[in-house]
């Protein structure tokens, strides 16, 4: 019972501590660039979000590995009964998936 007094307050003050940074950071942002002065078009340039086009490419690449690392891991845990391999070839699966992404997706952008 006393882990549940403890648990709240710590989930509601680190909550109120999150949104308090969130505000006085975009406040802050908002400020230095009235302090600038710069123009309208050049705020939204800021502003405007450039996003990867291949990002899903690479997600998808991550999670393909990923399922496979786990796959493998439970399959050869099954065959051998040591445990030890989950972890190992989801670690080093994801690992690769992360390299290959970057290699495809540097291909990709030539």
């Amino acid at each position: 019972m006393g882990s549940e007094v403890i648990v709240v307050p710590i989930i509601f003050f680190s909550t109120g501590a999150v949104l308090i940074a969130y505000f006085y950071l975009r406040y802050r942002e908002r400020s230095t660039i009235i302090e600038r002065g710069l123009s309208t078009e050049q705020m939204m340039a800021l502003y405007s979000k450039k996003r990867d086009p291949l990002a899903m490419l690479k997600i998808g690449i991550v999670t393909f590995f990923f399922g496979l690392g786990l796959g493998g891991g439970l399959l050869l845990k099954e065959l051998t009964g040591y445990e030890e391999w989950v972890p190992f070839l989801l670690f080093t699966m994801t690992g690769l998936g992360f390299v290959a992404s970057f290699f495809i997706s540097k291909k990709y952008k030539e």
